[in-house]
């Protein structure tokens, strides 16, 4: 069943700002020409003007859970046995065996083991657990800082409230990044397996707000550019 984003109980986390107005301000003077700029020419500071500045809450997802599968899989095993040993008998199978090469002899000589190959089956118990975060956009990545009580606010759901009209939630459903996560701990398995059991069990989906400015300038010729700046880190990205 395919569920609406809103379907869930998700966390709210808001990361708390390192960078005012001001000071964002001043990197947008710094770095106004840069996106303008070419192999040939920069434009001057005074030719790029600023239409806007706006400070944006951009939502990461994070998403944890637990995958845990139990099944029967086809094994080889391999077993030393005495030299005067020509088989193992495991209820009603025979085991021969394994003919030795010339230069096994030459190096092992009479006295030495004899290698059985057991054809079986294993009980299989597998349990991952893990979890992934993925950007505004859906693409998996790391986050460049701690989430902890130094770097989060205490009212995330005021700070939203104060802000909706600059909030950018993700652009792509939970179930597509619950989808990632459960094929990430779901390992490939053999094709043979049977009386396969699985199960996987979805922890946390952590919606991250990230601070960020956002500079809109534009140039004589109208040309339109974007200059995105981290609040957090207080880095152009």
């Amino acid at each position: 069943m395919i569920l609406e984003n809103n379907d869930y109980g998700v966390k709210t986390i808001v990361i708390r700002k390192n960078l005012d107005d001001e000071e964002a301000l001043k990197i947008v003077e710094q770095k106004k020409t840069d996106p303008f700029k070419s192999l040939l020419s920069r434009p001057k500071k005074e030719d790029i003007h600023l239409d806007s500045l706006k400070l944006y809450y951009e939502a990461s997802l994070i998403v944890s859970g637990k995958y845990a599968a139990n099944y029967f899989r086809k094994a080889s095993h391999t077993i030393d046995v005495d030299s005067n040993v020509h088989g193992v008998v495991m209820g009603d199978a025979v085991f021969p065996v394994r003919s030795k090469s010339g230069l096994e002899k030459a190096f092992v000589g009479k006295k030495g083991k004899n290698k059985v190959d057991l054809s079986l089956e294993e009980h299989v118990f597998v349990e991952e657990e893990d979890e992934l975060t993925f950007d505004h956009y859906g693409l998996e990545v790391e986050l460049p800082f701690k989430i902890d009580s130094k770097t989060i606010e205490n009212y995330p759901k005021k700070i939203l409230e104060d802000n909706t009209f600059t909030i950018k939630k993700p652009e792509f459903t939970y179930d597509s990044a619950i989808e990632k996560l459960q094929i990430h701990l779901k390992k490939p398995m053999d094709p043979d397996v049977r009386d396969l059991s699985d199960e996987f069990v979805l922890h946390d989906i952590t919606e991250v707000y990230i601070p960020i400015f956002e500079a809109r300038l534009s140039d004589p010729k109208k040309r339109v550019e974007i200059i995105r700046i981290d609040a957090v880190r207080k880095k152009v990205l």
